[in-house]
């Protein structure tokens, strides 16, 4: 979901830098990894371990705490988290879960937009598309940046070649299996608060036209930047069902996800 805040604030920051300084700060920001003993994302049906290191604790408490102000009140009797590093993934997707109560599906992805503005500083979507008009090299670069700055978020993903208009580029970002779909179980939280408004927000607001393929029977997802997003009616993912026996808000009895329908 916040992804799209995150890597916007990179792609600002990494144009002030030189090349040797770019690497160092990609070195950093990604001190997150899996902690399985194979290296890879557990099989479906189990979740992924992960050792993250203190700036992705950094980056999900920013983001939470943005949400939070979006948020329903907690449970009864649970503590209430104050500073950035109180929160951990399972807390970050917890306020998601929270931001997602009592709003339609339009209403949560209106919320996911203003907090992805929150994060930006002004007048970033205008340099943005200044800086990566869309073109195939805009697109590519984009790709290329995904991978290490969106692993704390999806978790391991990889740059691949797609096919757009004819045109084949390495445009495609392979994620292997998404942690924030593995760890909320949620159909409605993948495509109302990540899949939709992250598209809707590189394609309006920054120019450069951003598809999201999530695949719920393996739980991967495919972005691909430089094609233009179906509409939300045209969307295999708007026709998707519960996870109903991991998911704690599913509605069984639909054969759509009810989140999807609101």
């Amino acid at each position: 979901m916040v992804a799209l805040g995150l890597q916007a604030t990179h792609l600002v920051a990494l144009q002030k830098l030189p090349i040797r300084k770019q690497r160092t700060f990609s070195n950093i920001v990604i001190r997150c990894s899996i902690a399985e003993p194979s290296g890879e994302p557990a099989p479906l049906g189990q979740k992924t371990k992960y050792n993250d290191g203190l700036f992705a604790k950094a980056f999900m408490g920013l983001f939470a705490r943005k949400m939070e102000k979006f948020a329903a009140a907690p449970k009864a009797g649970t503590e209430p988290k104050k500073g950035v590093f109180d929160y951990d993934y399972e807390s970050f997707v917890e306020v998601s879960k929270r931001v997602m109560q009592g709003r339609s599906r339009l209403q949560q992805q209106q919320v996911v937009r203003q907090v992805l503005l929150s994060m930006l500083p002004p007048g970033a979507p205008a340099q943005f598309r200044k800086l990566f008009p869309p073109t195939k090299w805009a697109a590519e670069f984009n790709a290329a940046l995904t991978v290490p700055f969106f692993y704390w978020l999806v978790g391991p993903s990889e740059a691949v070649e797609v096919e757009i208009n004819g045109v084949k580029q390495k445009s495609g970002v392979h994620i292997k299996k998404c942690r924030y779909l593995e760890n909320s179980g949620c159909v409605g939280m993948c495509v109302n608060m990540c899949k939709i408004p992250t598209q809707d927000f590189f394609t309006n607001e920054f120019g450069l036209p951003l598809t999201m393929i999530p695949n719920f029977e393996d739980m991967s997802c495919e972005m691909v930047y430089g094609q233009v997003p179906p509409s939300f009616e045209e969307d295999e993912a708007s026709k998707q069902p519960c996870f109903a026996e991991i998911c704690s808000m599913a509605n069984p009895k639909s054969s759509v996800c009810h989140k999807l329908q609101a």
